[in-house]
C-alpha cells in the first residue's frame, strides 16, 4: 500500500518511521510519503488559507493550493484508484469496519490534513467527481481537534497494522475490539500475580481452557453493554448464543431480533396490582392443555388476586423480582403504552433461619435454610431473548444478598413442560422427586428439583438489580 499525507506540518509524521510502521516501510509492506502543502504555493508568505466567504470568524484553506498538491501526489503514484481521506468533524465516523475495507481494497491512499476552519469544500466536491478516486472525509469522534495530523495517524496505524505481514501474528487481530465478535476486548492480565492489593482473576490462573474462553467471552459482553451499547444493536443474532444473551439481558439489553431494553426489579407492596394483572396473565400459559378453563380462573381468583400479592409483598420471607421491557415504540402514540411493561416475575419464599420449605421431597433432600421458587413466569414472546436466564439468576442473586443463610433452592414444575425442564436443568436444578399440583380439583404431577448454590455458583454477570 503506497500512502501521500499532505500537510503544513510535516514533521508532525516523524513517527511513523519508528516501531512497526518503521519496520513494515523498511519491508515494502508499505510506503509512505509526507507533502508539506506549502511547496505548492507560489507567494512569498507561503500562503495557504484566506478568510471565510461569507464573513466569519477563522481562516479557511484555499482550493487552488490543495488542488495542485492532490494532482500531483495522484498523477505520481499511478494508482488506478486513489482513497482521498479529509479528516474533518462533520465526517463520517472513523470504525474498525471501514478501516479493515480500507485495508483490504485500497492500493493508494491520499490524506489531506486541514487545519483552521478546513479545506474549501470545493476541493471535496471536485474530486469526488474525478473518475478513479474515492472521497473519504472521516471523524475520529465526536469532538474537534486543531488540525487533521493526529486523525491522520490514527487512520495509517489502524490500517496499515491490517495489512498482511505488518503483525507476527493475525491471530491476534481478530480478537481485538470491533473485529469478528462485535464486541469490545476482555481485559488483560500478566505477571506478577499480585500487584499493589490487586489479583489476576483466578480463572486465568486454573488452565481450564474452556473456563478462559467463556470467562473472556463474559467480560467482553459485560464490557461492550456498560461502555458501548450502541453497539449491542449491531451484533449478530446468528452469533449469540443462549448465555451471551442472558448476559446482555441482566446488563439490560434484548438484542436482535427483539431489540429492546430490559430492567429487573425489585417489588414492592405498592406494586401489588401490577403483579397479580402480570401473574393472572401468564399462568393461564403455563398450564398443560388438559386444564378446563373454570379450574385456571378458580386458581386465580384464589392465589394470584392483588390481596394475595399484598399479603406476599409484606412478608419479609418474600421476595418478587419483576422483569420490564421498553414499550413497543411502533405504537400510534407513546401514550397508549408505559414507558416499562411488566412480562416476566419470580417468586421466592425464603422465611428466616431454619425455615422449610412447603415441599417434603425439598425438606427431605435439602434440609433446612432451602428457598422455595413459587413462581417464574415469562411472555411467550420473550422466549429466546435470555430475558428468563438472567431475572432467575438475578433472583438468585438477590436471593443471597438478602437471605444469606440460604444455600438452596427449590422448585416444582409440570412433568410434560419439556421446555422449563430443559430450563432450570442448564441453570443447575437437579430432580429430586416429584409432587401433586392442585388447580381447582385436577392433580397435575410435577418435577421436584433443587439447586445447590455451594456447588453452582451464581454467576457475576448476574450482579445487575435494583435493590
Amino acid at each position: 500500500m503506497r500512502i501521500d499525507i499532505i500537510s503544513i506540518f510535516p514533521q508532525f509524521f516523524d513517527c511513523l518511521d519508528v516501531s512497526l510502521m518503521g519496520k513494515a516501510r523498511d519491508s515494502g509492506i508499505l510506503q509512505t510519503h509526507v507533502w508539506d502543502l506549502r511547496d505548492w504555493t507560489e507567494d512569498v508568505h507561503r500562503t495557504v488559507d484566506r478568510a471565510p466567504a461569507g464573513g466569519g470568524a477563522g481562516m479557511v484553506m484555499k482550493p487552488d493550493i490543495w488542488g495542485k498538491a492532490i494532482d500531483q501526489v495522484i498523477g505520481e503514484s499511478g494508482a488506478n484508484k486513489t482513497v482521498l481521506a479529509i479528516p474533518t468533524p462533520s465526517g463520517i465516523p472513523f470504525t474498525q469496519g471501514r478501516v479493515r475495507e480500507l485495508a483490504e481494497n485500497t492500493d493508494h491512499l491520499v490524506i489531506a490534513c486541514g487545519r483552521y476552519e478546513g479545506i474549501d469544500q470545493r476541493v471535496s466536491q471536485y474530486y469526488q467527481q474525478m473518475p478513479g478516486v474515492e472521497v473519504l472525509p472521516f471523524s475520529l469522534g465526536d469532538y474537534v481537534l486543531n488540525g487533521g495530523e493526529v486523525a491522520a495517524v490514527a487512520l495509517v496505524e489502524a490500517t496499515c497494522r491490517l495489512l498482511e505481514g505488518f503483525v507476527g501474528n493475525p491471530q491476534s487481530l481478530l480478537e481485538e475490539s470491533y473485529e469478528l465478535s462485535g464486541l469490545l476486548e476482555y481485559p488483560a492480565y500478566t505477571k506478577p500475580q499480585s500487584w499493589r492489593g490487586l489479583e489476576i482473576p483466578p480463572v486465568l490462573l486454573s488452565g481450564n481452557h474452556e473456563k478462559i474462553k467463556a470467562w473472556r467471552r463474559e467480560q467482553s459482553l459485560i464490557l461492550t453493554a456498560t461502555r458501548r451499547p450502541d453497539l449491542i444493536e449491531n451484533l449478530n443474532p446468528d452469533v449469540l448464543k443462549k448465555t451471551d444473551r442472558e448476559i446482555l439481558a441482566a446488563h439490560g439489553f434484548l438484542p436482535a431480533p427483539f431489540k429492546r431494553k430490559v430492567r429487573f426489579w425489585l417489588a414492592t407492596v405498592g406494586e401489588a396490582a401490577t403483579c397479580s394483572a402480570l401473574a393472572s396473565r401468564l399462568f393461564p400459559q403455563a398450564c398443560p392443555p388438559y386444564l378446563p378453563p373454570d379450574a385456571i380462573e378458580r386458581f386465580i381468583a384464589e392465589n394470584l388476586s392483588e390481596q394475595v400479592f399484598k399479603n406476599y409483598l409484606k412478608d419479609p420471607g418474600i421476595q418478587i423480582i419483576l422483569a420490564e421491557v421498553d414499550a413497543d415504540d411502533t405504537a400510534e402514540t407513546q401514550n397508549e403504552l408505559p414507558l416499562w411493561k411488566p412480562v416476566g416475575y419470580t417468586l421466592i419464599e425464603a422465611g428466616s433461619p431454619g425455615y422449610l420449605p412447603p415441599e417434603e421431597n425439598l425438606v427431605k433432600v435439602a434440609g433446612e435454610n432451602c428457598a422455595y421458587l413459587s413462581k417464574c413466569y415469562v411472555e411467550p414472546q420473550w422466549y429466546g431473548s435470555g430475558l428468563a436466564g438472567a431475572m432467575l439468576e438475578v433472583s438468585h442473586f438477590v436471593l443471597q444478598n438478602r437471605y444469606p443463610h440460604i444455600v438452596k433452592i427449590g422448585l416444582g414444575t409440570n412433568l410434560g413442560n419439556r421446555r422449563a425442564r430443559k430450563f432450570y436443568r442448564r441453570h443447575g436444578y437437579r430432580k429430586c422427586g416429584q409432587r401433586i399440583f392442585m388447580v381447582g380439583d385436577i392433580k397435575n404431577q410435577d418435577l421436584v428439583a433443587v439447586r445447590d448454590f455451594t456447588t453452582s455458583q451464581i454467576p457475576s454477570w448476574a450482579k445487575n438489580v435494583a435493590q
